[in-house]
């Protein structure tokens, strides 16, 4: 097993170039979390240290509201574990990849994780046996892309400390959701379980410590779930 966890420098070098058209965009996505950040009310100590401990946009934009309209911290906890449950996915997905590999070393990859990193190297490798440079393939996709985003937050926090106040820029988290969302409803599940939860979001707005959110997301996710399954389950019956 060592030869496969070992450095293979053509394969990290590629997992760097598959990866580079991506690192813009995620740049730009750091840049609009971190100005978000400091327009929801946190000292510039405190939006680098949730940039570099949750190195989560999703997740963080998520919580901003929530911390700013004082939610208790259970609240504000269980929304950014609700939005950022399809890591557990993801782990999964790479846990017999790289089960071999010390705790530490394993913990570290899960936390520079990101989504279109674990997609590209899903792509590359979707199969679990072991392969020369697959470890060097994965750190190539995960480390520039962290690197890119920790440069694009932190830049958006100093940005957004010296802008003026009415250049509305809080509002543009929301709308950097939104393009990210947009891509992403591919297919009837997903499309359901958005409007649903864009339908709750706007019905449960008057519920207290911004619950509404949290509602919302857990219906989406549960509608999107019932409705793939239920059309398995249709195809299979068809087959």
């Amino acid at each position: 097993m060592p030869c496969v966890a070992a450095h293979h420098e053509p394969s990290w070098r590629e997992g760097v170039k598959t990866g580079l058209p991506s690192l813009f965009g995620i740049g730009a996505w750091g840049l609009v979390v971190g100005i978000a950040m400091v327009k929801s009310g946190l000292t510039i100590p405190q939006a680098l240290g949730m940039t570099l401990v949750v190195f989560a946009g999703s997740a963080q934009l998520a919580a901003l509201p929530l911390i700013a309209a004082d939610a208790p911290i259970w609240v504000i906890f269980a929304t950014a574990l609700v939005v950022n449950l399809r890591f557990v996915i993801f782990s999964a997905l790479l846990a017999p990849h790289f089960s071999h590999l010390p705790w530490r070393q394993r913990l570290t990859l899960g936390y520079v994780a990101g989504d279109m990193t674990v997609a590209l190297f899903l792509q590359k490798y979707p199969s679990e046996a072991p392969q020369v440079g697959k470890l060097s393939y994965l750190k190539g996709l995960l480390y520039p892309n962290w690197a890119s985003w920790q440069i694009g937050s932190i830049a958006g926090i100093f940005l957004g400390s010296t802008v003026p106040p009415e250049w509305g820029l809080s509002f543009a988290g929301t709308l950097a959701i939104i393009c990210v969302m947009i891509p992403l409803m591919v297919g009837r599940p997903a499309l359901c379980g958005v409007l649903v939860a864009g339908a709750v979001s706007v019905l449960a707005a008057g519920l207290p410590y911004k619950l509404g959110l949290l509602l919302a997301v857990l219906l989406g996710m549960l509608t999107a779930m019932v409705i793939e399954e239920t059309a398995e389950k249709w195809r299979s019956k068809r087959g």
